[in-house]
């Protein structure tokens, strides 16, 4: 489906949800971070975290819009009332929690180290004095370089794959990001990238709210999560997402969005889904 016909469903969506009198909710994420968010090679947002919006939005009875916004602005976004939902893997953690709440945890992760294949660099190496490390500004990733490796020189970036980039180009000897997006940035240069190593940090991510949660999502958020865990669709969007290529994965979503966003089946789109990236 091309992005044109993708916006104008949503405006349709919209406007009826809006006549039903359900609620709208806005939701902001970095679209650039596959496989949690990304934006496909004909225009669409697609990714974990946004299924998973979309999925929960249809089970809870409310209507959302998906704003992309850069990361280290979703916070202050929230916190001012121009988005009511953050859904970009964000770690939980207790200076984040200070100024928004989170739902329940919904994905533990880990920081891997990213560097050019063949470099022969381990963690140690690849985090060495003097090397040139990049990390998404405002990640935890970025966080952590800077307390636990402080002569490093620390790159940062408005989106990972910027970093990379500047990576494969031998601008940075390393990137530090979580696991699995790591793992799709070396799926899609072969023969260029590799992971020198994890570091296991047990972040745990978390959609967010304004603090004090004056509109009521966060019951909405655990309702539609455990409805989908409970039903098995949870699962499989875990293993539609997680491991194939992101070709691969495009080619599966546009063949069964419809199901999801047009007859509202949610577990019937999580089965096709998963089917259509399995075979």
């Amino acid at each position: 489906m091309r992005r044109g016909a993708v916006l104008v469903l949503a405006a349709v969506l919209s406007m009826g949800a809006l006549a039903m009198g359900q609620p709208k909710y806005v939701v902001l994420c970095d679209i650039a971070w596959a496989p949690f968010e990304w934006v496909s090679a004909k225009g669409a947002y697609l990714g974990f975290d946004l299924d998973v919006m979309r999925a929960i939005a249809i089970l809870e009875g409310y209507e959302i819009e998906i704003r992309d916004t850069p990361f280290d602005s979703i916070i202050p976004a929230v916190i001012a009332g121009k988005g009511d939902i953050g859904a970009s893997g964000f770690t939980i953690n207790e200076e984040r929690a200070q100024v928004v709440d989170f739902s329940e945890p919904y994905w533990t992760s880990d920081q891997a180290i990213v560097t050019r294949a063949g470099a022969g660099l381990d963690v140690a190496g690849a985090l060495a004095a003097g090397r040139k490390v990049g990390a998404q500004r405002g990640t935890t990733g970025a966080g952590w370089v800077e307390e636990h490796y402080p002569d490093v020189t620390l790159v940062l970036y408005e989106t990972y794959p910027e970093a990379v980039l500047d990576l494969l180009a031998g601008r940075l000897d390393a990137v530090v990001q979580d696991v699995d997006p790591s793992k799709q940035a070396v799926a899609q240069y072969p023969g260029l990238l590799e992971i020198a190593g994890i570091i296991e940090t047990g972040e745990q991510f978390g959609f967010l709210v304004a603090k004090g949660d004056p509109k009521g999502i966060l019951p909405l958020l655990s309702s539609g999560m455990a409805k989908l865990k409970d039903s098995g669709a949870w699962d499989l969007l875990v293993s539609a997402y997680f491991g194939p290529g992101l070709e691969e994965i495009e080619a599966a979503w546009e063949a069964s969005i419809d199901i999801l966003l047009v007859e509202k089946d949610v577990l019937k789109f999580a089965q096709t889904f998963a089917a259509l990236v399995a075979e």
